[in-house]
Formats: C-alpha cells, sequence, structure tokens
C-alpha cells in the first residue's frame, strides 16, 4: 500500500514568509499533499528531529509505522525513502508508502513502513536473560544474511547492521533502519556507528558490502555475550584507533560451538578481500544446522507486545548522539580526535546500546 494524494494544494496568494512553500513546490512530484489518508497514534520513538508514530489507515485495519520529520529537514529520510521504495524480500522491513502532510501549520515528510511487534535484538537479548541460545542465534543470523545477501545483490550496502537495526516479528528477523544505506560502489560517505565499524571503514578508507559482514559478526558476538562486542574500551576515538589499526578483532566467545566460531572468523577477517561474502556463509555448517532446527527456532520467538521502537531504534536521529560532518577528507577517527569527549553533555554512552551514528558527506 503506498498512500498518496493525486494534486497538490493550491499555490497561495501572498508571499509566504518562509522558504518551507519554494521547498514544497521543488519536491518530486511523487511526495504529494496527503489529505491525511491514515490517522496518527502515540510517539513509539524520537530523535532531535525525526518523530516515529504508531499509525492506522482509513480504509482498512492496517496499522503501520510512520517515521516523521519536518520537510525543510526531511533529506536524510527522502533519501531513505528512495531506497526502501525500491526493496521487496521477506528479510527487510517493508516499505508501505510516504506523503506530505500539514499538520499544526508544518509540512512533514512521512515515510510509512512495516510495524514490527516483538522489538529488536536488544530487547531480545533482555527477554533471554541477558544473553541469546545459540541456536537462535543461528536462526536470525541466517535471516539477517539473506537480508544482506538480497541487499548486496542489488549493490545496496547498509552500513549500520547492529542489534538495535534488525526488528523481530512473527516470521523472524528483519532488517530495518536504512537512513545511512548508499550504494556499495559510491565513495560519497562514511556512515555507521563506530562499534561496530571495520576496520577500512574506521580508517576512512571504503564502506562496501564485506562492512556489512563484520557488522554482522559483531552483531552475533553482542547476541551471544549480551553486550557490544569491544570490551575494555574507555572512550570514542580509542575504539576506532584499536578497530582501525591495533589488528585486533572483537573477542569470540569461547563457549559457542566450534561451528559458530569458525563462522565469526570468516566474518571478522579485518582485511574485506578475505571475509566471506554473504552467500558463501549462507553455506556455512553453523547456518546449515540452525535451519534443520527451524521450526524450534520460530518457537523461540517470544510474543511481546514491546513497540518496535521502545528501545529508540532510530538513534541515528537523536540529539545527543549524531554527529553530522562535512568533510570529505576526514576519516571518522580523525573527526573524533578533534571533539572535546570531556565535556559536560558527552555524545558518546557506553554503558548501554545506543551508540553514536557517524556521517561524513563530501561538499
Amino acid at each position: 500500500m503506498c498512500i498518496y494524494n493525486q494534486s497538490y494544494v493550491e499555490t497561495p496568494k501572498k508571499k509566504p514568509k518562509t522558504d518551507l512553500f519554494l521547498i514544497f513546490l521543488l519536491l518530486p512530484t511523487k511526495f504529494l499533499l496527503s489529505e491525511m489518508d491514515w490517522t496518527r497514534g502515540h510517539t513509539i520513538g524520537h530523535g532531535s528531529t525525526a518523530v516515529v508514530s504508531i499509525a492506522k489507515s482509513r480504509f482498512s485495519d492496517e496499522f503501520f509505522a510512520v517515521k516523521s520529520v519536518e520537510l525543510s529537514q526531511a533529506q536524510f529520510l527522502q533519501k531513505e525513502q528512495k531506497i526502501m521504495s525500491q526493496l521487496s524480500s521477506p528479510y527487510i522491513v517493508s516499505y508501505k508508502g510516504c506523503d506530505v502532510t500539514k499538520e499544526k501549520d508544518k509540512l512533514m515528510f512521512n515515510l510509512m513502513m512495516e510495524y514490527m511487534s516483538e522489538g529488536t535484538l536488544i530487547d531480545e537479548n533482555r527477554k533471554q536473560g541477558i544473553r541469546i541460545n545459540e541456536p537462535l542465534i543461528g536462526y536470525y543470523s541466517k535471516q539477517i544474511l539473506l537480508g544482506l545477501d538480497y541487499l548486496h545483490s542489488r549493490g545496496i550496502a547498509h552500513c549500520d547492521i547492529k542489534g538495535q537495526n534488525i526488528l523481530l516479528g512473527k516470521t523472524g528477523a528483519k532488517i530495518a533502519d536504512f537512513g545511512c544505506a548508499r550504494a556499495a560502489a559510491s565513495a560519497e560517505t562514511i556512515s555507521g556507528t563506530p562499534m561496530f565499524m571495520a576496520p577500512e571503514v574506521a580508517r576512512g578508507e571504503e564502506q562496501g558490502c564485506p562492512a556489512d559482514i563484520w557488522a554482522l559478526g559483531c552483531t552475533i558476538i553482542e547476541m551471544a555475550i549480551g553486550r557490544l562486542p569491544w570490551a575494555n574500551v574507555t572512550n570514542a576515538a580509542s575504539l576506532l584507533y584499536q578497530i582501525a589499526f591495533s589488528g585486533q578483532s572483537p573477542e569470540i566467545p569461547k563457549f559457542l560451538s566450534l561451528e559458530a566460531r569458525d563462522f565469526l572468523i570468516k566474518c571478522l577477517r579485518r582485511d574485506p578481500k578475505e571475509r566471506w561474502a554473504a552467500k558463501q556463509l549462507l553455506k556455512h555448517p553453523f547456518l546449515e544446522e540452525s535451519n534443520s532446527n527451524s521450526t524450534t527456532n520460530q518457537d523461540c520467538v517470544t510474543s511481546s507486545p514491546t513497540s518496535i521502537l521502545d528501545q529508540d531504534i532510530w538513534n541515528s536521529e537523536t540529539v545527543d548522539s549524531t554527529i553530522q560532518t562535512v568533510s570529505s577528507i576526514e576519516s571518522p577517527l580523525q573527526r573524533l580526535r578533534k571533539r572535546d569527549l570531556n565535556s559536560g553533555e558527552p555524545n558518546w554512552r557506553w554503558d548501554d546500546h545506543r551508540w553514536v551514528t557517524v556521517r561524513r558527506s563530501s561538499e
């Protein structure tokens, strides 16, 4: 379902006082002013500019999630919409449509997407008692890989794979939040969450499909140990330096099976050229074993009323955790070295699962 209204509003007779009207006129024709063919419910997530709400269609009983931002600040959300509108996979959160509405005298850009009722992988860690059992890790890992294989086959890198961006529903796991996604061959941006960045990304060299595989390895460790993958990290700059130049990879839990540990070794090879691709990993014995237990694993997925965004999975939009840069030269590490990490309002949180999304855009 794509919710659009087929006509623009009439041109106002008086000259507008702001540039919002000009912005509206320059919108692509598919971004049309809606007569609110849906009803906005309560807020389930928010950031510095974006708000995520439950919504219901006026024409059916369908519920979905709506991510909204003022039109004048909708650049990244429109980019996310463009990517999501081209995707169709059972392992990717479904795109439902987009529109522009006028609410409280503000033009709002809205991105509609599938509502996932079971929360995130982070929620699942908590439900399972911090650690997720290995068969369930294999089950989720295979679904994430199937989603990544689909994206990579279409030349798209997600660039921000982590537990918070994997949503759970009745059929298992789906990849969400395409705010950092881009063409895999593009050299325009370096983006993502430092804790899950591959070495080549932390050095500012490249960010393609292999970086998603590294992030998957970190996410699997996160599922296995119930906390973030790098231990004894004191600040963001030291973390990125360690990832970029130490020659180390995140510690693989010794309690995992030989198959699981070998799978992680293939994901966490520091040289992106030696890292296994999604298609190769889908044939790994670790996932073959999980496939044989798929029915049992699906029964392990708990039914919970937890909102898809109760844990603020849109953390790339949060006021205190987003770094927006314009340099086309600096790597994330170089940028962070310049920041005052000892300020009274730190942008980095090392005691929970809310991590910074860094973007580096060319001017």
